[in-house]
């Protein structure tokens, strides 16, 4: 097992000839890994730790549109010959990951079918997460959409917790700090969460399921119904 849930898909020879070509590179908290519309150099797997996928708009504070952990992949829009990337990357939580450069996936992928498909439908499964996420943003409190993103983090994160501000996650959720005082005040008094100088521990993952949007359930479906996985996690076998 290599802790990011694509690469242990791929067959084994296509995923020897990636890893051979493929280096460790820390993820460290704060670092920004892909700039809106700049270069984005190389596909990146994590295997431990998550990054935040942001965008600006105007003068207001960068708000997250996705995350992303050992579950995916950052930089699949190299798939497309795309060399920008369409949104900025922030590292949340300190890691590790395999990077391939952009150069030696032109080189894999004519060999590479399985990866191919891999970065493919996780491209479709980033266009409906970032979907349901605009959505969500307009329609649900905040109090269910902090639920949601603590959820997401854990889902990411080793054991139950994880380091992140109050002020980055109103930033991330695109509301005022007292805002997310209030309703992470609230989780935390229910006992769904502790949080202290600077840390999130989840105390009550079933709570927190309750207390979150139903965006949660649903982008864990959608991710295992659009990657094709069955219900041991396996990817299906391609059909035409």
């Amino acid at each position: 097992m290599n802790a990011n849930h694509l690469l242990d898909q791929l067959p084994a020879a296509e995923l020897r000839r990636l890893l051979d070509k493929s280096v460790h590179v820390p993820l460290r908290g704060g670092q920004q890994l892909n700039t809106q519309d700049l270069p984005a150099r190389a596909l990146l797997f994590p295997l431990q730790g998550f990054a935040s996928l942001v965008t600006p708009l105007d003068a207001h504070p960068l708000l997250q549109v996705g995350m992303v952990g050992r579950e995916g992949v950052l930089g699949a829009q190299l798939l497309l010959g795309g060399i920008t990337s369409p949104v900025s990357v922030l590292v949340q939580e300190t890691g590790l990951a395999w990077a391939l450069s952009a150069a030696a996936l032109r080189q894999q992928l004519p060999g590479s079918p399985g990866l191919r498909r891999l970065l493919m439908r996780y491209l479709l499964v980033q266009q409906r997460l970032s979907a349901t996420a605009a959505a969500c943003l307009h329609f649900h409190a905040l109090q269910a959409r902090l639920a949601r993103w603590l959820l997401m983090g854990q889902d990411r994160a080793h054991g139950d917790g994880f380091a992140v501000t109050q002020e980055g996650m109103s930033h991330l959720l695109g509301v005022r700090r007292v805002g997310v005082t209030v309703a992470a005040g609230r989780l935390q008094e229910a006992g769904l969460i502790r949080y202290h100088r600077g840390r999130v521990t989840v105390s009550d993952r079933t709570g927190l399921e309750a207390a979150a949007c139903g965006c949660y359930a649903q982008d864990r479906a959608n991710y295992r119904l659009g990657m094709r996985f069955g219900p041991d996690g396996k990817l299906r076998a391609a059909t035409h």
